[in-house]
Order: C-alpha cells, then structure tokens, then sequence
C-alpha cells in the first residue's frame, strides 16, 4: 500500500511540475519569441505610455472622433472584467427601446446625415467590447468626422482606408475598422497640420 501511495504521490508531484510549472513557462516564453505584441495584450502605446488595447473598445462619445459598437459591460462601457452580452433578446422592448435612443444620439451627433444607421452602431455584441466597427459604420461617421475636425472628406477617408483590415487569409470574417488606432491617426493627422 505504501508503494502504491508513493508512486501516486510522485506521480501527482511530476505531472504538476510538467502541466503546472514547465508548460506554462514553455508556452509563455514561445508566445513571447514569436508573439510578443500579441502575449502582452496588443497595447496600444503613445508617448511610452500604454492607453489601450488593439483588442479592447474604448468609448468615444466626442462629435470629432469615431464611434464604437456600443458596450453592454457593467457599471462602465468597455469593462474587461465584465465581458458579457445584454442577454436581451429581439423581442424584449428593451433592445428596441435602446436601439431607437442610440439611433436619436447618432442623428442628433449628425443631423444632415439621412443614411440608414449600420447595425452595429446600435447594437452591442456578445462579449460587449469590440475594438472594431464594420467599414460601413465608418463611412456612416465620415462626414461629421471630417467636417468637426475641419478635415476634408479624402483625408478622413484615406484614414479610414488605412485602418480597415480585411478578411482574415481572404475568406474569414469581415472587413473591419479599429476604431482606438483610427482615432489616433485622426489627433496624429492635426497634430501634424497644426
């Protein structure tokens, strides 16, 4: 019996070492080598300062810059630690409730703006912190974007342009925008003309 409880024992202590100390250890240091952006987080860094995340949204509510998916986290818009969807389903009068204000909030942001609101601009989605917008979501934006920075529309657009990934290896997902990294462009564009 002591045999027995002596080789399970050491066989616990050497599968711990392996599954709890040594991969782990092996599996960070390789994302490090052939990762490294992405093992720590695809920080977004600006005056050696980190401020964001390519991965995580960010809530811009100013007339001069893009504006996300919006965020369905607790207590704050964007909150990593509360990544969760609204659970709220189409037919709740909830959803359409808060798909009419966030449509009123974009109208009044945009007046002149009679284009169909994109879907993802009222909508949230399951995790609640998308860092991207759809290309037509921008587009929906780009006129009051250009016109509050006193840009001209092909300066926007070819911003825009720049920031819009495409399918991942041509046929996965869609094309999308990050809105942080647009945004920065956006200051980073008047910063240099002014």
């Amino acid at each position: 019996m002591s045999k027995l409880l002596r080789q399970s024992f050491s066989l616990l202590l050497l599968m711990t070492v392996i599954t709890g100390v040594l991969y782990p250890l092996a599996a960070t240091g390789l994302a490090q080598l052939i990762f490294p952006h992405q093992a720590n987080g695809s920080l977004i860094v600006k005056d050696g300062q980190p401020i964001g995340s390519a991965l995580i949204g960010q809530s811009f509510t100013e007339p001069k810059y893009f504006w996300g998916r919006p965020s369905a986290t607790t207590p704050n818009p964007y909150n990593g630690a509360s990544s969760a969807g609204s659970n709220v389903g189409p037919t709740n009068p909830a959803l359409t409730d808060a798909v009419k204000q966030r449509i009123a909030l974009l109208r009044a942001a945009d007046p002149g703006n009679t284009a169909a609101v994109p879907v993802d601009l009222v909508t949230a989605s399951g995790s609640g912190l998308d860092p991207q917008i759809s290309p037509a979501a921008a587009q929906y934006q780009l006129a009051r974007v250009a016109k509050v920075r006193g840009m001209t529309h092909a300066q926007v657009q070819a911003l825009v342009n720049k920031y819009t990934d495409g399918r991942q290896l041509g046929v996965l997902g869609e094309p999308r925008v990050n809105v942080l990294q647009l945004n920065l462009a956006l200051d980073a564009a008047q910063a240099h003309a002014g």
